[in-house]
Formats: C-alpha cells, sequence, structure tokens
C-alpha cells in the first residue's frame, strides 16, 4: 500500500522515530509533522497537551496515512488510548516499545528514566515496566531543560554537556544498568548521555523497537509498500521551517527535503 505513515511529535524530536522508519522500512513514505511553536509539551497542563495532540492527529488523518505514530512521549501518555478507539487505522506511541526494550537489556531489573515533567509525571513508563517485569526498579528523573536544547540545534555544544552532566548527577549515583531515553528529542543528546554515564549502562531509544513494530504491523495488515513506487516524504512544522530544517536536514541526511509550514487551529 503506498499511503504514508504518519508520524507527529511537539517538534523536532520525533525525527529520530522518523530516521529508524525510514532506515527499516526504506520503500515507505512518511508525513512528519512537529509542532514546534508550541514546544515544549512536557510542562504543559495535560488538557492542553490533548488538545495539542488531537490537532495532530486530526491533520495527520486527513492527509490520507495508512498507520500514525505517536512519536513524543507525553502526548502518548496523555492520548494514545483516546486516539487508538477514535480512527480506523492503526496507531501506535513509543513507550510500550521503549519499555519492552529495556527489559529485554537490564540484568540487574535496575532502569532509568529520563523524560519532561509531563511523561515523569504521568508515571507512563513506570507502570509498562511494571507490567513486564514486576520486580523492576525504576529512577524517574524530569530533564527540562532537554527538550530546548535540542530544539535550539545546541546539543553538539559545550554547554549542553555541562547540562547533561548537572542533569544526569544524581542518576550516576545509582545502580541502574538500562536507562530509557523517554523523549524523543533525547537521542540527539544520546551520546553525551552515554559518556557522562560510562560504557556500564545500556542507553535505549524508542524509535527502533517502535520501527519493529510499525513493520510487524504492517505486514500483518498487508500494508508495506512492497509493490508501489514511494513518494515524497512531506515535513510539517507549526512554527519556523528554517529553525526546523536546520535540525531535520541534519537528523534525515537529506539536505533537498522540502518544509511546509502550517497552522493548527
Amino acid at each position: 500500500m503506498s499511503k504514508a505513515i504518519g508520524i507527529m511529535d511537539s517538534g523536532v524530536g520525533g525525527l529520530t522515530v522518523a530516521k529508524e522508519v525510514s532506515h527499516q522500512l526504506p520503500n515507505e513514505t512518511i508525513y512528519y509533522l512537529g509542532d514546534t511553536a508550541r514546544c515544549p509539551y512536557g510542562p504543559r497542563p495535560v488538557e492542553e497537551v490533548r488538545q495539542y495532540t488531537w490537532e495532530m492527529a486530526e491533520f495527520l488523518y486527513r492527509q490520507d496515512i495508512k498507520m500514525l505514530i505517536i512519536a513524543c512521549n507525553t502526548a502518548t501518555a496523555v492520548a494514545l488510548e483516546e486516539i487508538k478507539t477514535a480512527f480506523d487505522i492503526p496507531v501506535i506511541g513509543v513507550i510500550s516499545p521503549g519499555a519492552r526494550s529495556a527489559i529485554k537489556y537490564t540484568k540487574n531489573d535496575t532502569i532509568g528514566i529520563l523524560g519532561t515533567v509531563g511523561t515523569i509525571k504521568s508515571k507512563a513508563y513506570e507502570d509498562a515496566l511494571k507490567d513486564l517485569r514486576p520486580t523492576t526498579v525504576t529512577y524517574p528523573l524530569a530533564c527540562p531543560k532537554f527538550v530546548p536544547l535540542v530544539e535550539s540545534g545546541e546539543y553538539n555544544s559545550s554547554m549542553a554537556k555541562k547540562i547533561v552532566a548537572e542533569t544526569l548527577y544524581s542518576l550516576k549515583q545509582t545502580n541502574i544498568d538500562t536507562l530509557i531515553l523517554g523523549c524523543t528529542h533525547y537521542p540527539l543528546l544520546q551520546p553525551l548521555i552515554e559518556q557522562y554515564l560510562g560504557s556500564g549502562v545500556k542507553v535505549i531509544s524508542s524509535g527502533d523497537e517502535t520501527a519493529r513494530e510499525v513493520s510487524a504491523i504492517l505486514a500483518y495488515r498487508d500494508e508495506l509498500n512492497s509493490r508501489h513506487e514511494k513518494m515524497k516524504n512531506k515535513y510539517y512544522t507549526t512554527g519556523s521551517p528554517v529553525i526546523f530544517g536546520q535540525v531535520a536536514r541534519e537528523w534525515m541526511n537529506d539536505q533537498h527535503m522540502t518544509i511546509q509550514q502550517i497552522k493548527l487551529p
């Protein structure tokens, strides 16, 4: 089936999932929407996040997509189940795949969780991990400075290195052997996070496991794009296409992508 896969996020972070989907499913077309004008979602009230998530989901649904990925952890925690129920296409989030991946890798059942204030407050990852393995010990940590760092394109800077070290200091004192990057913005900071925590901690990004789930669902529904020509990927942003493009072109390794600015209700 030649229809596109829709991927939505509060900003550029979901591109980490888009990149993994493109890598694992190179024949598939992606329509990506980043709500950069209203990013970050993490500190916002739940009802506001719900409203923004629905607006993004409905925009992509109108583009006649065959599947929707809610690549924002905060939005997944707040609205995934209700959107799944309302839409007649598969809708998946990034929390369950991330939790499954962490359980697979941990040796001592002690897992750290990095996320936005909203995601950590929701306890969505803790619940998902406990459902999979009740004996799991978790260390959740909100990282409010990480998303603005990524959105501004400063994720390789010396300032980023300093902020990562300051934020993760308390986590380094624990005995976690696995760390979930519970926000799709955070993989852009992954090299700095790994460097600070050291080789004894396996750092998990949801993108890889989410892409596997996408592949399995589309194969089961016989909707993989194996017989049709791939359409052009589309990128939409509610904020500045220039700022969005600086991160997106580098991360997706596509210097020719076209980015369209849209207005949500």
